[in-house]
Protein backbone atom coordinates (compact mmCIF):
# COMPACT_ATOMS: atom_id res chain seq x y z
CA UNK A 1 0.00 0.00 0.00
CA UNK A 2 1.40 3.93 -0.74
CA UNK A 3 1.63 5.54 2.10
CA UNK A 4 -0.76 8.62 2.62
CA UNK A 5 -2.49 7.07 -0.36
CA UNK A 6 -5.78 9.07 0.83
CA UNK A 7 -3.86 12.37 0.43
CA UNK A 8 -2.32 11.56 -2.93
CA UNK A 9 -5.61 10.49 -3.94
CA UNK A 10 -7.38 13.87 -2.93
CA UNK A 11 -4.12 16.06 -4.56
CA UNK A 12 -4.92 14.08 -7.73
CA UNK A 13 -8.44 14.39 -7.96
CA UNK A 14 -7.81 18.25 -7.11
CA UNK A 15 -5.43 18.45 -9.45
CA UNK A 16 -7.81 17.05 -12.43
CA UNK A 17 -10.91 19.30 -11.50
CA UNK A 18 -8.48 22.50 -12.03
CA UNK A 19 -7.51 20.76 -15.59
CA UNK A 20 -11.09 20.10 -16.30
CA UNK A 21 -12.01 23.62 -15.51
CA UNK A 22 -8.81 25.28 -17.64
CA UNK A 23 -10.26 23.39 -20.51
CA UNK A 24 -13.51 24.46 -20.25
CA UNK A 25 -12.11 28.12 -19.58
CA UNK A 26 -10.29 27.16 -23.12
CA UNK A 27 -13.50 25.72 -25.10
CA UNK A 28 -15.01 28.30 -24.52
CA UNK A 29 -12.42 30.85 -25.53
CA UNK A 30 -12.61 28.81 -28.68
CA UNK A 31 -16.56 29.01 -28.62
CA UNK A 32 -16.65 32.78 -28.24
CA UNK A 33 -14.00 33.18 -31.00
CA UNK A 34 -16.09 30.78 -33.49
CA UNK A 35 -19.33 33.60 -32.75
CA UNK A 36 -16.93 36.64 -33.34
CA UNK A 37 -15.79 34.75 -36.51
CA UNK A 38 -19.45 34.34 -37.48
CA UNK A 39 -20.37 37.86 -36.57
CA UNK A 40 -17.47 39.31 -38.42
CA UNK A 41 -18.62 36.76 -41.45
CA UNK A 42 -22.04 37.59 -41.40
CA UNK A 43 -21.44 41.78 -41.00
CA UNK A 44 -19.50 41.26 -44.46
CA UNK A 45 -21.39 39.15 -46.83
CA UNK A 46 -24.97 39.95 -45.84
CA UNK A 47 -26.43 43.61 -46.75
CA UNK A 48 -29.03 43.96 -44.43
CA UNK A 49 -30.93 47.49 -43.34
CA UNK A 50 -28.39 49.81 -42.31
CA UNK A 51 -29.26 49.11 -38.30
CA UNK A 52 -28.25 45.46 -38.33
CA UNK A 53 -25.47 46.07 -39.95
CA UNK A 54 -24.30 48.58 -38.36
CA UNK A 55 -25.04 46.12 -35.17
CA UNK A 56 -23.26 43.30 -36.52
CA UNK A 57 -20.20 45.82 -37.11
CA UNK A 58 -20.00 46.83 -33.58
CA UNK A 59 -20.55 43.64 -32.29
CA UNK A 60 -17.29 42.15 -34.59
CA UNK A 61 -15.27 45.36 -33.39
CA UNK A 62 -11.69 45.14 -31.68
CA UNK A 63 -12.52 43.98 -28.21
CA UNK A 64 -14.27 41.04 -30.22
CA UNK A 65 -11.00 39.67 -31.63
CA UNK A 66 -9.52 39.75 -28.23
CA UNK A 67 -12.00 38.16 -25.56
CA UNK A 68 -11.48 34.40 -27.27
CA UNK A 69 -7.78 34.36 -26.93
CA UNK A 70 -8.18 35.77 -23.65
CA UNK A 71 -10.25 33.17 -22.10
CA UNK A 72 -8.06 30.74 -24.18
CA UNK A 73 -4.73 31.97 -22.30
CA UNK A 74 -6.69 31.73 -18.67
CA UNK A 75 -7.73 28.37 -19.29
CA UNK A 76 -3.51 28.03 -19.98
CA UNK A 77 -2.33 29.39 -16.81
CA UNK A 78 -5.26 27.49 -15.08
CA UNK A 79 -3.66 24.05 -16.08
CA UNK A 80 -0.16 25.41 -15.89
CA UNK A 81 -0.69 26.64 -12.21
CA UNK A 82 -3.04 23.82 -11.13
CA UNK A 83 0.11 21.44 -12.63
CA UNK A 84 2.85 23.32 -10.77
CA UNK A 85 0.18 23.27 -7.12
CA UNK A 86 0.08 19.13 -7.47
CA UNK A 87 3.61 18.80 -7.90
CA UNK A 88 4.20 20.99 -4.62
CA UNK A 89 1.92 19.70 -2.68
CA UNK A 90 2.57 16.09 -4.15
CA UNK A 91 6.40 16.45 -2.39
CA UNK A 92 4.38 18.15 0.84
CA UNK A 93 2.89 15.25 1.38
CA UNK A 94 5.80 12.98 1.09
CA UNK A 95 7.80 15.51 2.91
CA UNK A 96 8.03 14.14 6.99
CA UNK A 97 7.64 17.98 7.74
CA UNK A 98 4.55 19.98 8.74
CA UNK A 99 3.98 21.97 6.44
CA UNK A 100 1.09 25.54 6.71
CA UNK A 101 -1.08 25.90 4.20
CA UNK A 102 0.29 29.05 2.09
CA UNK A 103 -2.32 31.68 0.60
CA UNK A 104 -4.29 31.26 -2.69
CA UNK A 105 -2.52 34.22 -4.22
CA UNK A 106 -2.35 32.50 -7.75
CA UNK A 107 -5.69 30.67 -7.89
CA UNK A 108 -7.33 34.22 -6.57
CA UNK A 109 -5.61 36.07 -8.90
CA UNK A 110 -6.67 33.64 -11.81
CA UNK A 111 -10.12 33.92 -10.58
CA UNK A 112 -10.22 37.57 -10.73
CA UNK A 113 -9.02 37.70 -14.23
CA UNK A 114 -11.13 35.54 -15.55
CA UNK A 115 -14.38 37.20 -13.29
CA UNK A 116 -12.73 40.82 -15.14
CA UNK A 117 -13.15 38.93 -18.84
CA UNK A 118 -16.22 37.97 -18.11
CA UNK A 119 -17.84 41.30 -16.80
CA UNK A 120 -16.24 42.78 -19.71
CA UNK A 121 -17.85 40.37 -22.03
CA UNK A 122 -20.90 40.67 -20.36
CA UNK A 123 -20.77 44.69 -20.45
CA UNK A 124 -19.90 45.14 -24.08
CA UNK A 125 -22.69 42.53 -24.97
CA UNK A 126 -25.38 44.46 -22.93
CA UNK A 127 -23.83 47.58 -24.53
CA UNK A 128 -24.64 46.39 -28.38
Amino acid sequence: MIERYSDHAANERTFLAWVRTGIAVIAFGFVVEKFNLFVRTMAEANAFGTSKNLRLEALSGAFSHYDGLALTLVGIAIIATSLLRFVRTSRWIDDQQSHSARGVRAELILSVVLALIVITMIAYFALY
